[in-house]
């Protein structure tokens, strides 16, 4: 009958009884216990400080210190709380059992002693012993883990903020000079290309700068639009003037037709939506084709699509751009449409926080980068 959780234990029993202290320790001792013999209270807290054992046979009726304050006066002393002492009593009455689970007992066992279910319940104390020890490893190490998440979280804002504020000041230093130098008319017509340049490029970098920022916040569930009426024309044709350097650099047109000119969204997160999907697709389109913006008002909302005649995105990889730093290729290892970074991320974020979806097409040759934001009542 012997036990791996018995196997090499260290077992306190505690009677002043001699014969009852015999017939348990040659009963465990079978079982291949090291049993150690207090016959009073104080004698068995003096033990326990000593030996620290793995379970307490503690019987409740004795004289001096009772059972129950032996137990109460264990459960203070260092891992005290956590040895399982199993009560043995000859009482079989409810409001010594209730007595018995107030003062801090696992187990209740009554006299005369059954070697049987005294192995048995002693078998059952130490593997709880066991598992809670096991639990207690666990828990601690989830709370490792927790911590370490939760550090790395605070870094991660720290990062943020840096970029948000430590990197925003510089370019709009830089963006400031562009403007100083694009406002002297004695400027070189070269020069004046190059200053349009830094400018364009200064506002592609914030730009990037602050998707970060709430692709962040979107991680974090924080990423609230605030809706209001838009005037959709109006956005379309400021995103196509700021990218129309990277169209022109790159022999692409910009088509605008929009069917409606309405819609509930927040201005500047649909405004850099447009921006990054346009950005993309003049990335993609192939010199002397167009890049097409259009927007038609549905049944289910407002639908904008921005087209390029490019390779295209095989349909199997159309979930995959989305991810960060998605890259998709062709066969010949060109990357197409490959986001180089967190823009079509935001894209994914920001149409879903607005309650709506966003897609891909064919558009035979090329994508069709499709988003649709609901009717807001």
């Amino acid at each position: 009958m012997s036990d791996l959780e018995t196997h090499s234990a260290t077992i306190l029993v505690v009677d002043d009884n001699e014969a009852n202290r015999a017939l348990a320790r040659s009963t465990l001792e079978d079982e291949g216990c090291r049993v150690i013999l207090a016959s009073d209270g104080r004698d068995a807290i003096a033990v326990f400080e000593r030996e620290h054992p793995d379970c307490i046979v503690l019987d409740i009726r004795m004289p001096g210190m009772d059972g129950f304050a032996v137990c109460e006066r264990i459960r203070a002393l260092p891992a005290g709380a956590e040895t399982p002492i199993l009560f043995l009593t000859a009482l079989r009455d409810i409001d010594t059992f209730d007595h018995a689970v107030r003062a801090g007992g696992n187990d209740y066992l009554t006299k005369p002693i059954r070697p049987g279910d005294l192995v048995a319940r002693v078998q059952s104390a130490l593997k709880v012993r066991r598992l809670a020890a096991e639990l207690r490893e666990h828990y601690d190490l989830l709370k490792r883990q927790r911590d370490g998440l939760q550090r790395l979280q605070l870094q991660k804002e720290r990062l943020m903020a840096f970029v948000v504020h430590d990197l925003k000041n510089p370019l709009n230093s830089m963006d400031l000079h562009a403007q100083v130098l694009q406002r002297d008319r004695g400027l070189p017509a070269h020069a004046q290309d190059s200053v349009t340049q830094i400018r364009a490029g200064t506002r592609k970098l914030g730009r990037m700068i602050v998707d970060l920022l709430d692709i962040s916040k979107a991680d974090e569930g924080q990423l609230a639009p605030k809706r209001s009426a838009v005037d959709l024309r109006r956005l379309v044709e400021a995103v196509a003037t700021d990218l129309s350097i990277d169209a022109h650099e790159r022999g692409v047109t910009l088509s605008v037709s929009l069917d409606t000119d309405g819609v509930h969204a927040d201005p500047d997160l649909l405004r850099r939506t447009v921006a990054n999907l346009v950005e993309n697709a003049i990335r993609y389109a192939p010199p002397s084709s167009s890049v097409s913006i259009r927007a038609t008002r549905t049944e289910g909302g407002t639908e904008l699509r921005i087209a390029d005649a490019g390779r295209g995105i095989p349909a199997e990889m159309r979930e995959s751009v989305f991810s960060p730093f998605a890259q998709v290729e062709s066969g010949e290892q060109a990357a197409v449409h490959a986001s180089r970074g967190l823009g079509l991320t935001f894209c994914k974020l920001v149409v879903e926080a607005h309650a709506g979806r966003i897609w891909i097409e064919d558009a035979d040759p090329g994508a069709v980068f499709c988003l649709l934001l609901p009717h807001v009542p």
